[in-house]
């Protein structure tokens, strides 16, 4: 499905030229080779990854790195699809990808259809940002947040689930596999899933109603209920 892309809202006056000229794209790679040169390495928890990283990549004017929380999506990108980070468990390099798999699915069993579906919108150059505060798992914009607001709320689905959300425009995401095989082969298992991507945009009354005067001219034709 081709998503329908609306006018973006750029958050301030020349937003929208600074990011024709800088491509999302290009800045993932020059990340992407960044993140590679200086290895930094993110220690895994229960729930998240701690990467420390040089302060030049944060425009920082300290000499000491910065620690940044990465979620066990975000980690997982960088460490297996752009293989820029290192991940270590209690001191131990995770060098295969598969150990840094098993821990994540044994501490979310659903962790796989989220990381689909994550791995899936990445791979379209959209930015990703948790989405707890607004009631839903993403929120994705089409450039970096700071030049741009978020386009949509993303919900993730499966066959187990089927939740309802508020948003301006929702960006489902109806995740189709099985989780739970043996075979725990990261890239064999992520081929066994398929997303099917829906928009759901709210109907405003105040954008469908008639101006008054319609509304005097249709007076005696028909009611409108509120």
């Amino acid at each position: 499905m081709q998503l329908h892309f609306m006018a973006s809202r750029w958050k301030w006056k020349g937003a929208e030229a600074k990011a024709l000229a800088e491509p999302i794209s290009n800045s993932v790679s020059e990340l992407q080779l960044s993140l590679a040169k200086t290895e930094p390495s993110g220690s895994l928890s229960s729930c998240n990854v701690l990467l420390a990283v040089e302060p030049e990549l944060v425009l920082s004017s300290d000499k000491v790195k910065k620690w940044i929380q990465l979620s066990f999506e975000e980690a997982l990108y960088l460490h297996y699809n752009l293989k820029c980070i290192k991940i270590y468990l209690q001191g131990r390099c995770l060098e295969n990808e598969v150990d840094t798999w098993i821990y994540m699915k044994s501490k979310r069993p659903n962790f796989p259809i989220f990381f689909k579906a994550y791995s899936h919108l990445r791979s379209k150059n959209w930015v990703l940002r948790s989405g707890l505060q607004y009631g839903v798992d993403f929120v994705a914009y089409r450039h970096h947040p700071s030049l741009v607001h978020s386009e949509y709320s993303v919900l993730v689905q499966s066959g187990e689930s089927n939740r309802g959300s508020v948003a301006k425009t929702l960006l489902t995401l109806h995740v189709s596999g099985n989780s739970y095989k043996d075979d725990l082969n990261l890239p064999l298992c992520l081929d066994k899933y398929t997303v099917e991507e829906h928009t759901i945009c709210r109907w405003s009354p105040e954008l469908s109603r008639e101006d008054k005067t319609t509304m005097a001219q249709s007076k005696t034709k028909c009611y409108h209920c509120e």
